[in-house]
């Protein structure tokens, strides 16, 4: 009779309860992944709402460089990847297409992004072919990059060109040299660890970081070892990553533990070392800190970033710390006209100010290929951004090539690339060069 009473008692209590109104805790809501200075009144935003926090898109006016038609001799357009304002008519199309291998499987990716020299543009596959094509559009030679007796199928590395040769590296743990003209292997030099960016030549020397934290400095015309500098390794990285930078006298050298090494070019000794600090919080991608954005030198400053969600500025001859903006970046930032414009790790094209790192506007792009929540798989990758043409111009995985205005970061075109991007693009000559995800070069002008 007790246990019956007790049990009626209970069914009594959750009834009344469940007629209660539930009481509103007042308060604004956010969300749980959001970061604690979302939700922090400033002065740009003093009501945040929704968890993170708003940027007020300015249209501040912008002086770009004078278009150049000049070779992209390395992936950012040089070996300082500092681009400038390519040549580019105001209404690009397609002009042609060419085929040069092996497209993005599951055990293989496209790695490299081209680059364009004597008439030509170079493109690997993702099997570790390396070929070359006219700038109007025919297929001149190709080559296979894969050691002897390798089979297994291993992505990563990237190109770089310089006097007559193309540079490549591979993620079978090779620097290669070819005769730029015949695809002719000239040399190779076993690195000891996979590639994780590309070469980057200047004068007679390559310089190139391999996955397991050293940097070499290698003789470009006979492939011999001039110096070898010790960084710090990470297990975890990307693919394709960012390649070492050349100043005056120095060589700035990206880690994938976020580590910036800058080194006098003659002797690899060491000058200054920073890092690329910051996560993005709430994302499981935050907790790998490889250095995605290639150093970019610009004057007595050093633009860097990770795929983390963070990009800084460097005093170039110190390594000290100008400004740090809470936003990856996961190729080599665009420089013109006081501005730093990027492709954030939340896909987001975003334009700093290149003296404080303040955002002057931020422009959502496609992210997730699946809307909702619970269908989100993969999402759309975005190369670039380059600046041609007077414009700032991002290839994308979902099929188009965007054309943005750097003053309001409005759309302004587009055209479409047959299957995808799949690397940064290439503009020289006029014209802009895309690898796409099917393995093809496509070429608009």
């Amino acid at each position: 009779m007790m246990k019956a009473t007790t049990a009626l008692m209970t069914l009594a209590a959750l009834s009344v309860a469940a007629c209660q109104k539930d009481d509103t805790l007042p308060g604004e809501r956010f969300d749980v992944r959001a970061p604690l200075e979302a939700s922090l009144p400033t002065a740009s935003n003093p009501s945040p709402v929704g968890g993170t926090a708003t940027v007020a898109n300015r249209a501040l006016p912008i002086s770009l460089p004078a278009q150049t038609s000049t070779d992209w001799t390395h992936r950012g357009g040089n070996a300082r990847h500092l681009a400038g304002n390519g040549a580019l008519s105001a209404a690009p199309q397609r002009i042609w297409s060419v085929d040069i291998g092996a497209g993005n499987i599951e055990r293989a990716r496209i790695a490299a992004a081209p680059v364009v020299a004597q008439g030509r543009v170079f493109g690997m596959d993702s099997d570790a072919h390396l070929a070359a094509v006219s700038t109007e559009g025919q297929l001149l030679w190709k080559t296979s990059l894969r050691p002897a007796g390798e089979r297994s199928d291993i992505s990563g590395g990237g190109l770089a060109y310089g006097s007559g040769r193309i540079l490549a590296t591979t993620g079978y743990g090779e620097l290669i040299a070819l005769d730029a003209a015949t695809g002719a292997i000239q040399w190779r030099q076993d690195l000891g660890a996979p590639a994780i960016g590309a070469p980057t030549v200047d004068g007679n020397s390559v310089y190139v970081v391999a996955r397991d934290g050293t940097a070499w400095s290698v003789d470009l015309a006979n492939g011999r070892v001039e110096w070898t500098v010790t960084g710090t390794s990470e297990v975890a990285g990307m693919i394709g990553t960012a390649s070492p930078a050349v100043s005056d006298a120095e060589v700035i050298l990206p880690f994938s533990t976020g580590q910036v090494l800058a080194v006098r070019q003659q002797s690899g000794s060491r000058v200054w070392t920073s890092a690329v600090a910051g996560q993005r919080r709430g994302r499981s991608y935050g907790l790998i800190p490889d250095i995605t954005s290639d150093p970019v030198v610009n004057g007595s400053v050093v633009y860097v970033g990770n795929q983390a969600g963070s990009t800084v500025a460097l005093d170039r001859s110190s390594g000290e710390r100008i400004w740090a903006a809470k936003e990856g970046a996961y190729g080599p930032v665009a420089v013109g006209g006081n501005s730093v414009f990027l492709v954030s790790d939340e896909a987001h094209l975003v334009r700093l100010d290149a003296r404080t790192g303040e955002t002057i506007w931020s422009v959502p792009m496609p992210y997730f290929e699946a809307e909702k929540v619970r269908k989100r798989s993969s999402i759309t990758a975005h190369y670039g951004p380059v600046i041609a043409g007077g414009r700032i111009v991002v290839a994308s995985s979902d099929g188009l090539l965007r054309f943005f205005d750097p003053v309001s970061g409005a759309l302004v075109g587009s055209v479409a690339i047959p299957d995808g991007a799949a690397a940064q693009p290439a503009v020289a000559g006029g014209a802009i060069y895309v690898e796409s995800g099917d393995g093809a070069i496509h070429a608009f002008r």
